[in-house]
């Protein structure tokens, strides 16, 4: 593994991405606004870059994008790779791993999940302030190398309560509904059933997606500060569900897309 991030990192340096200082991963139907924030872009396609995974879901465009976001350098995946394409968590969460490497000091993520807390609504979004890990696998399984990290790394605090409270501030003074919760991680690709709800509900969680949680556990092993964002983008309500339509949740997380990019610009040049 430590030559496959070596190689992707060396690769990357030498088309000119050197030193970015954010890194952010573009989720489910919100990877279009974000890139055109980023000044003066370098674009590099996931299938030229070594032992980087291709893409297969088609809303995820499969390009690393680096450039400039108010003053800052960001590296932006725009699509991500997820346990249910067939990749082991190692393959899903190299590209966290080359970004640390590559100098990214702050990673932003983003998703689009299915909404189980009713006194919210699908469009909205959710800021995820902890985590519930319901994969069949971990990206830490097998022999540890302390050079990315410890053995047992510390889930206290998964995600940074210094990026969250700027967030929360941000969405306040911007009029932006952020509403605060859970997220469930599970392996997909199936959407749940009434009583997979009921329970993920039951347990803890406010939302439910299939990505997100190896990236974030990752960062932690690697002792980088993360923040993630959930676009809701379905209501999962036990008693009154409907059939899920991939064309309408893309839809939906579309036109939240213009909010998520105001939070995230803004974050970053605050950082």
């Amino acid at each position: 593994m430590l030559e496959h991030i070596q190689e992707a990192t060396t690769f990357i340096r030498q088309h000119g991405i050197t030193s970015p200082e954010v890194g952010v991963i573009l989720g489910t139907g919100l990877g279009n606004l974000f890139v055109k924030e980023i000044k003066n872009p370098v674009v590099i396609n996931y299938n030229s870059i070594p032992h980087f995974p291709i893409s297969t879901v088609e809303f995820h465009k499969g390009k690393l994008i680096y450039g400039m976001v108010k003053g800052k350098r960001v590296l932006a995946m725009q699509g991500r790779f997820h346990y249910y394409e067939g990749y082991n968590m190692k393959q899903i969460t190299l590209p966290v791993r080359v970004m640390k490497m590559l100098g990214i000091k702050t990673l932003l993520i983003s998703n689009a999940a299915g909404n189980m807390n009713l006194k919210w609504k699908k469009g909205e979004m959710m800021l995820i302030d902890d985590h519930i890990n319901l994969q069949p696998d971990n990206p830490l399984r097998g022999e540890n190398f302390t050079v990315l990290g410890p053995r047992f790394p510390d889930m206290s605090q998964p995600y940074s309560r210094d990026l969250n409270k700027k967030l929360i501030g941000i969405a306040k003074k911007k009029k932006i509904r952020l509403n605060v919760g859970v997220y469930a991680g599970v392996m997909g690709p199936n959407l749940e059933t009434r009583a997979e709800y009921r329970y993920l509900h039951m347990i803890g969680a406010d939302a439910v997606g299939m990505s997100t949680v190896p990236e974030v556990i990752v960062a932690n092993h690697m002792g980088l500060p993360c923040c993630a964002i959930s676009v809701l983008t379905d209501d999962c309500d036990p008693d009154n569900l409907k059939p899920a339509v991939i064309a309408e949740i893309i839809k939906i997380a579309g036109k939240a897309e213009a909010k998520l990019t105001n939070l995230y610009v803004e974050l970053i040049g605050q950082l």
